[in-house]
């Protein structure tokens, strides 16, 4: 076992492979791993890493792999139908487990995990990308800033970039179900886009809407603030239209409408291309209030999300490697703080 290595389940898609390729400039050796041999040999082959074919579904093949790593990036969404065979596997070969997800249903599962990650000595880290390094570090450091807060607001608006087919096929798997916010503690479905406002990202002000993001399950556990809601930027015409989606849920919701957006994903490009990725950012804003009322937002720019889950993901997997990590399941902030952000590259504070 290499004490650089890990295994990069998923290297074969968008993300995966942005992993791969950003993996040597932190001095990291994946081996390659994902389900299609015609599909990670090639990778493999440009990059010199070895590879390994392994079904997720294939307890004897993926228990085999992670025997040989301390750590696995796990980047095969959508995570509601692969984290928990990853997962049950890594507590019986002590793998310590990280993965790019955002879907806040999968955080809850996860997080039972944690008393049996705590005894295998292992850290279950989910969100180990744009979802949700980011806003984790906002929600902590505004937590720093007014330790009695009982509100917090988090928003991100992404300037110039694109789409790729694991995040298209994620949202369209969530079509018709709504929104999501915490309130006193607990998580409360709600309309999508029930509420939108104009927010001062620095920059400039942009119009955004709530949405289900993943900070309403992880600002939660670090931070302990009990309402928590997500914005993203849009603009705010499309605000209005997708106000009215509530009457097409039931519309939303047949796989047959869903079939069709998927087949016109797989007819555009994998994702942005390398220029419009280094051309694109992320702008992120927080807001805390307690209940005297008062206030404190910050705000910070930094890499376009695929650039940065990139990043983030094997920065968090070398400082495993080094034996840096807490049991159990964690948030990226939780383990290592509101600063973690500014260790990834084109993140600017004001």
């Amino acid at each position: 076992m290499q004490s650089n290595s890990f295994l990069l389940y998923g290297a074969n898609g968008y993300t995966g492979s942005l992993i791969a390729k950003y993996a040597g400039e932190y001095g990291l050796q994946p081996i390659l791993a994902g389900r299609r041999e015609e599909a990670i040999r090639p990778l493999a082959e440009e990059l010199k890493f070895p590879f390994k074919i392994i079904d997720i579904n294939n307890t004897e093949q993926l228990k085999a792999a992670l025997q040989q790593v301390k750590v696995v990036i796990h980047a095969a969404g959508p995570f509601a139908d692969t984290a928990k065979q990853m997962i049950d596997i890594c507590l019986q070969t002590g793998t310590h487990y990280l993965d790019i997800n955002g879907d806040i249903s999968v955080f809850e599962m996860i997080k039972r995990y944690d008393a049996a990650a705590k005894e295998k000595n292992v850290m279950l880290l989910p969100g180990a990308g744009f979802d949700v390094v980011p806003t984790d570090c906002m929600a902590l450091h505004l937590k720093n800033k007014l330790p009695d807060a009982t509100h917090l607001k988090l928003a991100f608006a992404s300037i110039g970039g694109g789409v790729s087919h694991g995040t298209a096929m994620t949202i369209v798997s969530k079509l018709g179900s709504g929104g999501t916010v915490r309130e006193n503690g607990k998580i409360i479905p709600q309309p999508l886009a029930k509420k939108g406002m104009w927010v001062d990202f620095g920059e400039k002000k942009l119009f955004v809407m709530s949405i289900p993001w993943g900070d309403v399950s992880t600002a939660y556990f670090t931070t302990g603030i009990p309402n928590i809601e997500s914005y993203t930027s849009v603009k705010p015409g499309i605000y209005k239209m997708i106000k009215l989606q509530g009457l097409f849920n039931w519309l939303l919701r047949m796989e047959w409408i869903k079939n069709i957006i998927r087949k016109k994903i797989k007819s555009r490009p994998a994702g942005p291309d390398d220029k419009m990725r280094s051309n694109a950012k992320s702008l992120i804003w927080g807001e805390v209030r307690n209940d005297k009322g008062e206030k404190i937002s910050h705000h910070f720019t930094c890499a376009d999300g695929y650039t940065l889950t990139a990043l983030s993901s094997l920065i968090i997997a070398k400082k495993i490697l080094e034996g840096n990590f807490k049991t159990g399941y964690q948030t990226p902030a939780s383990c290592y703080g509101e600063e973690l952000v500014k260790e990834i590259p084109g993140t600017a504070h004001n």
